[in-house]
């Protein structure tokens, strides 16, 4: 049966790249969305390889297991394709491109995922991400590395760790089969898009209850209001749904729609090669490290990272704690410079220090003992004595006893 309810693609370049390397599609039945890399041209021929050939299999299917069949065939005929349009044309080496791609079969969605390009669903108001990124950063939050929100901002979150290229003719790709249900909206989209707007935000606009188009169209102003520093291209689905039903002729973006999009523009002088990870990360396109001895690399290059943040916040403590000791030094020494006369326990003594102490710690020691008794005072000039008598220097202090004196055993 034809897939029931509507759907919209849409694809852009962004605010940094020069050109558009990610492809999407919408069909009856079947809805795409690639992101290409592998250098100026070659992004641009990956993703729309996979297009042009998954498009082929937008058609009705009996059931669910025939349906994931020839998705992943599809996909794998795909990587023979790459290959062989390397072999023709050797200055594409090293291209790939991710897919997710999703193949509706009665109450069914039939999914396949490799790379980094992502599947949503928007169901009873709650957002939830159907694929798993084949991402070095994703297998640091599986081992509980880093956390989902470091892995956002970590400076390897471009790196992938699987993709559909021109090196594995075999290609490990995840397919499974959920039921869906009227109301449901299905969202795909490269990373420009999930690297910039946060799931909430995405929850937000898909709650809003407009049309595919206009939804899409939504999210791409926030991914631009967000500085879209990579292609960003969005394929919704709603199943079933007040909005009008899907017809016409499928929706090609990106790449894909442009129908030179397979030739290859003149190499730009000076570019580094698609794996150099020089650039900033937030601008650095995504790009392909396979081997296993990278992924370990990799690793103990977070492990140094982590180690780095520790002594430096470490370091940093310590500094607070040595400008906060020297402070406090500082203070301690300006009280030795202070002098007053008080009491001890049965007679009268010159201090060194201020009254004032700060919790245990005293701020005054006993500097010298004067030799007259407490007794010897009359009850006012004891109190006096007993609430301290603040002096201005040591011979201040040794005058106001000298007046004591004078006047000790009574006034």
């Amino acid at each position: 049966m034809v897939f029931q309810g509507s759907s919209a693609a849409i694809s852009h370049t962004g605010k940094v790249r020069s050109n558009n390397q990610d492809s999407g599609y919408a069909g009856s039945n079947l809805f795409v969305v690639a992101d290409g890399m592998g250098g100026h041209a070659g992004g641009d021929v990956a993703s729309s390889l996979a297009v042009n050939r998954l498009q082929r299999i937008d058609v009705p299917y009996d059931s669910t297991s025939t349906a994931e069949r020839v998705l992943r065939e599809a996909i794998t005929d795909t990587a023979a394709d790459l290959i062989d349009t390397v072999h023709q044309r050797p200055e594409l080496a090293g291209m790939g491109t991710t897919v997710s791609a999703l193949l509706m079969v009665d109450e069914y969605a039939v999914i396949a995922h490799i790379g980094d390009s992502r599947i949503y669903l928007f169901r009873d108001e709650a957002l939830t991400q159907i694929t798993t990124d084949h991402t070095f950063v994703q297998r640091l939050v599986d081992s509980g590395r880093i956390t989902p929100e470091e892995a956002r901002f970590h400076p390897r979150r471009s790196v992938l760790m699987r993709v559909l290229g021109d090196m594995d003719p075999d290609p490990e790709v995840d397919t499974f089969i959920m039921p869906t249900q009227p109301g449901d909206r299905w969202l795909l989209c490269s990373d420009g898009l999930s690297g910039v707007v946060d799931d909430p935000h995405t929850a937000k606009a898909m709650a809003a209850g407009l049309a595919p188009g206009r939804t899409a169209d939504n999210l791409l102003r926030q991914a631009l209001d967000g500085g879209a520093p990579d292609n960003v291209t969005i394929v919704i689905i709603d199943v079933g749904g007040a909005h009008p039903v899907f017809s016409g002729t499928p929706t090609i973006v990106g790449s894909a729609s442009n129908p030179i999009g397979v030739e290859v523009p003149a190499a730009r002088p000076g570019r580094t090669s698609w794996l150099h990870p020089n650039r900033q990360a937030a601008n650095e396109p995504t790009h392909f490290e396979p081997a296993a001895e990278f992924l370990e690399e990799l690793i103990e290059e977070d492990r140094r990272r982590a180690r780095r943040r520790r002594w430096g916040w470490i370091a940093g403590l310590v500094l607070v704690l040595a400008l906060l000791a020297a402070g406090m030094f500082g203070v301690y020494q300006f009280t030795q410079t202070r002098y007053y006369v008080g009491a001890d326990t049965d007679s009268v003594v010159i201090f060194r220090g201020i009254q004032q102490d700060i919790g245990p710690i005293s701020l005054s020691t006993t500097y010298e003992e004067t030799g007259i008794e407490l007794d010897d005072l009359s009850p006012f000039t004891r109190a006096t004595v007993e609430r301290t008598i603040s002096a201005s220097s040591l011979d201040d202090a040794r005058a106001i006893v000298d007046r004591l004196r004078a006047v000790s055993g009574g006034d």
